[in-house]
C-alpha cells in the first residue's frame, strides 16, 4: 500500500509529528493509501518556502512566454498520464471512469488555455496621458496563494486554481481535501518533474484546520477555496487578519426550469444529467427542477421511469451509470434531508433508500431519488442536498418560474428549457445566477467564467477572470519631461 508524504520546498518529507490518515474507496471501503497528516509546523514550513520563492526567487518575474511553456509541459504530462489519473480519481471519489476521463481532459484544456492566454499578455497603454508621459497598466502576481480544493472534483477544481495562479507568477501552498487527496498528490509528482523552482509549488495533506491556518497567515496574500458555506465562512473570517484577497466558490441550489414548449425528450434526458453525474455531488447540480403545469404530470412520470433504471455500481465496472457518494456521513445526511421532506409532505417517486444486494454491502451507496409534491418553503427546496436527489415543483407561467427560481440564498447556476428564444432571453437575464444554461446543462470550459451570486461565493474562476483573480494591476506613470510646479514656498 502506498504511503504519501508532504511536498514542501521542492522535497517530499514526513510531517514533523509523524501521522498518517487512510484514504478510502467509497465503493467498497477498501483502504487505498496512507497519507501524511500535516500539522501547524508543516503548514508554516510550506508558507515560508512559498514566501521565500516569491520574495527572493525568479519565478514571479519570469517572462510570460517562459511561464506559458511550463504550463504547456504540465498539460502534456497530465495528458500522458490521463489513464492513471482517471483511475485514481474514480477509486478515490467514486465517480465513473468515463466521468473521470472527462475531468482529466478538462484539466489539460485548462492548463493549455492559460498558457495561450499568457502569450497574449502585455501592458495596457493609457492613451489619455499627455505626450510627454508614458502611462500604462501592468499585471503582476498577488504573491503567496493558498489553494484549498474540495472532495467532489478533486483534480479538476484544483487545476482551475493552480493553472491561473501559476500563470500569473504566484507561489502556491495547495491543500486538497483529506478525503480525496490522491490525484492532487499525483499532479504534484507530475509538476515536480517539469522542474518548477523550489518553493513555488507546495502541497499539504491534512484536516480542515490547516486551511484555516493558511487563511490566517500574514505571509499568505490570497486564499482561494472551493467548498461548503461553513468552510467558506471559517476561511473568510481567518483571512480578515491581514485583509488578504479571498476567492470563494461555494454551494448552489440551482433551479432547472422546464417550460411546456420545450423539446420534451431532450429536457427529460438533461434533467437526469443535471443531477446524477458524480452521484449528485456537484455544486451546480440542477437538483431543483421547476416544471410548467401543462406538462408537469407527464414529465414527472417519465422522469421517475428513467430514474428507476439508472444502473448503480463501481465506477470502474462496465455499464455503471452512477457510483456511490463519498462517505457514510454524506449518505446519512442526504437520507436525513429526504426523510424530513417526506415528513413535510413531499412524495417519494423513486429511490430514497440504500440499495439492496451483495454488491452494496460495503461502500456508501444511495439510490438515485426523485421527490414530487415539493413546495418552495420546504427545507429540501432551500438547502443544498449534494447527493443524488431531484425535487420537483410545479409553476404556472414565466413570472412564477422566476419568483421561485430566485427565491434562494444561492446563485451559482440555473437552466432554462424552451423553444421560445424570447422567453429564454428574458428569463436568463432575470435569473440571479453566475451561469445560466439555455437548452443545455452543466457545460463548463476554460474560456467561460465560473462563480456565483449571493451565498454561492466571491470572485470567478476560469476565463480571463480567473487570471485576474490571481493578479494585481499596477499603474506605472513615467514623466519624460519633469518640471517644477513652484507651488509652495516660492
Amino acid at each position: 500500500m502506498a504511503t504519501h508524504q508532504l511536498f514542501i520546498d521542492g522535497h517530499w518529507r514526513d510531517p514533523v509529528e509523524p501521522r498518517l490518515r487512510p484514504v478510502i474507496n467509497p465503493a467498497n471501503e477498501a483502504v487505498l493509501a496512507q497519507v501524511a497528516v500535516a500539522g501547524a509546523v508543516d503548514a508554516n514550513a510550506a508558507i515560508s518556502a512559498a514566501r521565500k520563492a516569491f520574495d527572493q526567487g525568479d519565478w514571479p518575474w519570469l517572462g510570460v512566454r517562459a511561464r506559458a511553456a511550463i504550463l504547456r509541459r504540465i498539460a502534456e504530462s497530465i495528458e500522458a498520464d490521463c489513464e492513471q489519473l482517471a483511475r485514481l480519481e474514480t477509486l478515490n471519489a467514486g465517480k465513473t471512469l468515463g466521468e473521470s476521463l472527462g475531468d482529466v481532459a478538462n484539466v489539460v484544456a485548462t492548463f493549455r488555455f492559460y498558457a495561450a492566454l499568457l502569450e497574449g499578455e502585455g501592458g495596457t497603454l493609457n492613451t489619455h496621458a499627455p505626450a510627454h508621459v508614458i502611462s500604462y497598466n501592468q499585471r503582476e502576481p498577488v504573491g503567496v496563494c493558498a489553494l484549498i480544493a474540495p472532495w467532489n472534483y478533486p483534480l479538476l477544481q484544483l487545476a482551475w486554481k493552480v493553472a491561473p495562479a501559476l500563470a500569473a507568477g504566484n507561489t502556491l501552498v495547495v491543500k486538497p481535501s483529506s478525503m480525496t487527496p490522491l490525484t492532487a498528490l499525483r499532479l504534484c509528482e507530475l509538476i515536480e518533474r517539469v522542474g518548477l523552482p523550489e518553493g513555488v509549488f507546495n502541497l499539504l495533506t491534512g484536516p480542515g484546520d490547516i486551511g484555516e491556518q493558511l487563511a490566517a497567515s500574514a505571509d499568505v496574500d490570497l486564499v482561494s477555496l472551493t467548498g461548503g458555506a461553513t468552510a467558506g465562512g471559517k476561511v473568510m473570517r481567518a483571512a480578515s487578519g491581514n485583509f488578504k484577497r479571498v476567492a470563494l466558490e461555494l454551494g448552489g441550489k440551482n433551479p432547472n426550469i422546464v417550460f411546456a414548449d420545450t423539446d420534451f425528450e431532450v429536457a427529460l434526458d438533461q434533467a437526469l444529467n443535471a443531477v446524477y453525474f458524480n452521484a449528485g455531488q456537484v455544486c451546480s447540480a440542477g437538483s431543483r427542477l421547476l416544471v410548467e403545469a401543462g406538462i408537469h404530470d407527464e414529465f414527472v412520470q417519465a422522469l421517475a421511469d428513467r430514474v428507476r433504471r439508472i444502473r448503480l455500481g463501481d465506477g470502474l465496472a462496465d455499464g455503471t451509470q452512477m457510483g456511490p457518494v463519498i462517505s457514510a456521513g454524506q449518505r446519512d445526511q442526504v437520507l436525513g434531508m429526504v426523510n424530513v421532506a417526506l415528513e413535510e409532505g413531499a412524495r417519494l417517486l423513486a429511490g430514497g433508500r440504500i440499495p439492496q444486494g451483495s454488491e452494496f454491502e460495503r461502500g456508501y451507496w444511495l439510490e438515485p431519488t426523485l421527490l414530487g409534491n415539493v413546495r418552495a418553503s420546504m427545507r429540501i427546496a432551500r438547502e443544498e442536498i449534494f447527493g443524488p436527489v431531484i425535487t420537483v415543483e410545479r409553476f404556472e407561467g414565466e413570472a412564477e418560474a422566476l419568483q421561485l427560481a430566485n427565491d434562494t440564498p444561492f446563485g451559482l447556476a440555473a437552466g432554462v428549457w424552451t423553444r421560445d428564444l424570447a422567453t429564454a432571453h428574458r428569463v436568463a437575464r432575470r435569473l440571479r445566477a453566475g451561469t445560466v444554461w439555455i437548452n443545455d446543462y452543466n457545460a463548463a470550459f476554460p474560456q467561460a467564467p465560473w462563480g456565483g451570486y449571493k451565498s454561492s461565493g466571491i470572485g470567478r474562476e476560469l476565463s480571463r477572470a480567473g487570471l485576474d483573480e490571481f493578479s494585481e494591476v499596477k499603474h506605472l506613470y513615467l514623466n519624460t519631461r519633469p518640471e517644477a510646479l513652484n507651488w509652495f514656498g516660492v
